[in-house]
């Protein structure tokens, strides 16, 4: 199996995100990641969905998706044709010692420091999701006390857009 993106575009309105999901859970199926976000339309809804899937599931995914009334388009976004990003927000354990250490390894990673505490740091850090887990690992013997990742976002590069 084999992990597919899948961007959909879908109508902005309460109740599309339980039928989406429904779908996947009636159906056996594991989602790996999901973010959605209002497009430039206010009216479209952009979901990043991440899946484990072999061919013939990844068709009777997008097939069962296409039934779906609120679901406008839908494309599998390549890895080689499109960007992939994640934000993750990381607290974790510092010291007046270790301080300095845990600002490095951010500043090497792009990571930006977004809160301060007598006893904690908090590094916001965005990237494809080798980097964001790179990151973290790197952060793991400072003592990680707290991991948010928002799950994968991706947009198809070049002139192509996905409209309905």
């Amino acid at each position: 199996m084999k992990k597919h993106v899948l961007s959909v575009l879908v109508e902005n309105h309460s109740g599309v995100l339980s039928r989406v999901s429904g779908l996947f859970s009636r159906r056996g199926y594991n989602i790996d990641s999901l973010s959605v976000g209002e497009t430039e339309d206010p009216q479209i809804s952009r979901m990043t969905i991440v899946a484990d899937a072999d061919e013939y599931t990844l068709e009777q995914i997008k097939k069962q998706l296409n039934k779906l009334v609120d679901v406008i388009k839908i494309i599998e976004l390549k890895e080689e044709c499109s960007i992939y990003r994640e934000l993750a927000l990381i607290k974790i354990s510092a010291t007046k010692e270790n301080r300095a250490e845990i600002i490095e390894i951010a500043n090497i990673f792009r990571a930006h420091i977004v809160d301060v505490a007598n006893e904690s740091i908090v590094i916001e850090a965005t990237g494809d999701q080798g980097k964001i887990s790179a990151l973290s690992n790197m952060l793991m013997p400072y003592g990680v006390k707290e991991v948010i990742r928002t799950g994968l976002t991706a947009l198809e590069r070049g002139e192509k857009e996905l409209k309905n």
